[in-house]
């Protein structure tokens, strides 16, 4: 008797890498971009905070530095926007 299993998830073929990990937050511009989901106005103000508090010399921008909303994040304005402002890092996040 033969068994024969199959993967229904399938594979994706990936075109372009993510961007490298920073390897310290010290010294390091930060940015939020919110896609506004549920409770991001109440979140991502508290997580700026927390990342402020647990590692000093990093710039957390406002939270609204950016257009927020999931049609915003995916424009090449607020690309460009993000590379304007020299930002190391960005959290992209729904909060919830």
């Amino acid at each position: 008797m033969r068994f024969e299993f199959h993967d229904p998830s399938g594979t994706l073929q990936v075109t372009q890498a993510h961007a490298a990990r920073v390897d310290t937050l010290t010294g390091k511009r930060i940015g939020f971009l919110s896609n506004e989901q549920w409770q991001a106005h109440r979140m991502l103000p508290a997580l700026k905070a927390l990342i402020e508090e647990d590692f000093p010399g990093v710039e957390v921008l406002p939270i609204d530095t950016f257009p927020q909303g999931n049609s915003e994040i995916l424009k090449e304005s607020t690309a460009a926007r993000v590379k304007e402002l020299e930002v190391d890092a960005v959290i992209v996040g729904n909060a919830s």
